[in-house]
């Protein structure tokens, strides 16, 4: 089964706040056959995602399949607040760098 850096096979990865307390990560495809395989080849799970961020699989708080948006939206607990001491990314929008090295099977 190949196998490819998530940066390398989607269009879009990206990552937002979802209010003071979560964070959404989104991954888009150029196509529903790229999201399909993805998905089939088994390798992006929740309990996958939770490992690359050092977070407990219960800390994950919605996990969608958009399909007519070729997408995965993932959202979980930051692990600090929006904007509190030791806080290092006030609007979210850093925290998909993990994510896009992460190997997925096809």
């Amino acid at each position: 089964m190949p196998e490819q850096q998530l940066k390398d096979i989607a269009k879009v990865v990206r990552s937002k706040n979802a209010g003071p307390h979560r964070l959404t990560l989104d991954v888009i495809f150029e196509s529903v056959e790229t999201l399909d395989k993805v998905l089939q080849g088994g390798s992006l799970t929740p309990e996958a995602l939770t490992a690359v961020y050092g977070l407990d699989v219960a800390d994950l708080s919605s996990w969608h399949v958009f399909r007519p948006g070729r997408a995965l939206k993932f959202t979980f607990v930051r692990p600090l607040t929006q904007g509190s001491t030791g806080e290092s990314d006030i609007y979210g929008a850093q925290q998909h760098a993990p994510l896009m090295d992460f190997v997925v099977k096809l």
